[in-house]
């Protein structure tokens, strides 16, 4: 195995991994129902009301 294999192996992976994180997106954005408002649907992603003055 050459120093050309190696290069080859080395960005097939890298293309492959962000082959598969595109997918994986797209797969999330399309299950949330593809609303993407900048409100995520988990309960730890905000966003917070922290400017209601009662501090």
């Amino acid at each position: 195995m050459n120093q050309s294999d190696v290069l080859f192996l080395v960005v097939f992976l890298i293309l492959l991994s962000t082959l598969t994180v595109i997918i994986v997106q797209f797969v999330r954005s399309r299950r949330r129902g593809g609303s993407d408002d900048g409100r995520g649907g988990n309960w730890w992603e905000g966003p917070w009301d922290e400017g209601d003055g009662k501090r």
